[in-house]
């Protein structure tokens, strides 16, 4: 089976989805953006050919380049994991006539207030959202819905450029600098109370072959404003034995369904508050922060290998173990500046390196990163362990005794 496969060194965990469409039988033929000078000898290896193109999201430009390709081998599979990615491919594939993802679906999963109205109608409770390129629009929703609300661009992963405004005036000075009423388009919705998570899932005719819970601790928005915290992404090995799963897996059927999402990765994000269990954003993708490296150690698969089984024939390879939880602790710097070096780690390993995946530190003299960067805009440990409630203690431990220091 051949399978062109968009951008497949950047990020840098790219190459994992090439090397499991490798090890499934796939010949793999990549499209990227970079000069193919520019890739890994791993990479190199793995790929039949590669086409570099000046962007990947043109869809125009993506079937032009699909269909030769096709002229010199008929191309069974169109695939990309990357959020912005999603809607040109899905373009260029129903054009083409290849399988896979919809542009129904693709846009539904990227126009974010869209994606709200169809889920709630549905029967899936999400927070009250618009979509709008007008002040007035928005200014009015807010004083319909009330204050705190959240700002977001309208086709936005994760927290980037996302904002909590509790009034007015800071609605205002939100919407100028997402540039509202000068051709800016945002997504707003109710700030929902709770706990957040994420509920992902690798699908195969629609149905759920593999499924995953995980959590964040802080919240995202706090964790990506505020330094002094390490904030942490741990994912439960409860899923099956935890009947307080049991309504978010239900509902992740529930927007499968509603969506139209066949077979691919999905990434669900979530709350659980006051107000119940209410779903965010939703994504026809894999999760971002190379989580699926973390369900790898916990599970004892290879999620890209799972992945690529999933796409090329129908099927997965094996049942996950559910013997660990896994979990990732960011460290951020005590300031801007460069890195000098990072204190507690000769005690990090002495108590809990038996426990430890992997971890990234970077050396003296490394710029640092802002907080807002991510989770491994920095420095991070990332670990697995039989117990979900003695990895969240370690994992605390680390954030407190591991200091990255910069000046």
């Amino acid at each position: 089976m051949h399978v062109v496969f968009i951008e497949p060194s950047f990020p840098a965990n790219q190459k994992q989805f090439v090397r499991g469409l490798r090890q499934a039988g796939a010949e793999v033929t990549g499209i990227g953006e970079r000069p193919k000078e520019s890739l890994d000898d791993d990479v190199k290896r793995w790929l039949l050919h590669y086409e570099q193109v000046p962007t990947v999201v043109d869809a125009g430009r993506l079937v032009d380049t699909v269909r030769w390709i096709a002229s010199k081998k008929p191309v069974d599979r169109l695939e990309t994991t990357v959020e912005a990615h999603v809607l040109a491919a899905a373009q260029a594939r129903e054009t083409l006539g290849i399988p896979g993802t919809s542009v129904r679906t693709a846009w539904l999963c990227r126009d974010k207030p869209a994606m709200k109205d169809v889920l709630r109608e549905g029967g899936v409770a999400t927070a009250a959202s618009m979509g709008s390129g007008s002040v007035d629009e928005i200014v009015a929703f807010a004083h319909t819905v009330g204050y705190p609300l959240i700002v977001k661009p309208r086709s936005g992963a994760g927290a980037s450029g996302t904002e909590r405004v509790d009034s007015d005036d800071a609605l205002r000075g939100a919407l100028e600098r997402a540039g509202v009423g000068r051709g800016g388009d945002v997504a707003v919705e109710e700030f929902v109370e709770g706990h957040e998570g994420f509920y992902d899932t690798i699908s195969i005719g629609g149905r759920v072959a593999h499924d995953f819970v995980s959590h964040y601790y802080p919240n995202v928005l706090e964790a990506m404003r505020t330094r002094w915290i390490s904030p942490q992404i741990v994912t439960t090995n409860r899923v099956d034995s935890a009947s307080d799963y049991q309504e978010v897996r239900a509902l992740g059927q529930r927007v499968n369904d509603l969506l139209g999402i066949g077979t691919s990765a999905t990434h669900m994000e979530w709350f659980f508050g006051p107000k119940g269990l209410r779903f965010s954003e939703v994504g026809c993708r894999p999760p971002g922060v190379r989580t699926w490296d973390l369900y790898s150690a916990a599970n004892d698969v290879d999620l890209y290998e799972e992945w690529a089984l999933a796409v090329l024939y129908g099927r997965t390879g094996r049942p996950l173990s559910r013997s660990h939880a896994a979990g990732l602790v960011a460290l951020r710097p005590d300031r801007d500046g460069r890195i000098t070096h990072c204190e507690g780690l000769d005690e990090v390993h002495r108590r809990f390196g038996r426990w430890v995946i992997d971890a990234h530190i970077p050396p003296g003299g490394t710029p640092t990163q802002p907080v807002e960067g991510g989770f491994m805009a920095n420095a991070w440990i990332r670990m697995r362990h039989p117990d979900y409630d003695e990895l969240r203690s370690m994992l605390s431990t680390i954030g407190e005794i591991a200091q990255l220091r910069a000046e």
